[in-house]
């Protein structure tokens, strides 16, 4: 994928995902229609948390030398961040802020800035353009996810 479809896609999932979850009621996303996975909140408490993790890696990775990038366990955040407790509107909105202020800085570098590396704790040397990678398949990943709680939820109200 070229550099400026990473940078659209970016900036574009966030929008993506509010619509999926539009007709959700907070109540809906407490749910757990299907056993043993989190409920569509915590899905997008997850996906909030990551963005701001990733927007923090990407910008250390542009303003420090080599920086250290922690390793950050979903299973962690979930458990101590109280995701239940969480309000959906407002972790969507994180989500739009993150992806709006860090597309914006990421047009606005040079080209040879999205080969810096930060060194990952589990994963070694890590470019600026391999994060922006991995944030980009984040929210795709877990629309799936979310699609099929709505679907679950949905039939179980008919």
């Amino acid at each position: 994928m070229s550099l400026q479809s990473l940078l659209d896609q970016y900036e574009a999932d966030a929008d993506h995902l509010a619509r999926v979850v539009a007709e959700v009621t907070q109540e809906e996303s407490l749910l757990h229609p299907i056993p043993d996975t989190w409920s569509i909140l915590e899905v997008v408490c997850h996906l909030a948390d990551y963005e701001t993790i990733y927007s923090d890696r990407m910008k250390r990775v542009l303003a420090e030398d080599n920086p250290t990038l922690p390793a950050a366990l979903p299973e962690d955040f979930s458990s101590a961040l109280h995701y239940q407790e969480r309000d959906l509107a407002e972790e969507l909105a994180v989500i739009a802020a993150v992806r709006r202020q860090t597309g914006r800085l990421l047009r606005a570098i040079d080209l040879e800035q999205y080969q810096r590396t930060g060194v990952h704790t589990e994963d070694g040397p890590v470019t600026l353009e391999t994060l922006l990678e991995r944030i980009v398949i984040h929210i795709p990943h877990h629309l799936s996810f979310i699609e099929a709680k709505i679907a679950a939820i949905r039939s179980s109200a008919s």
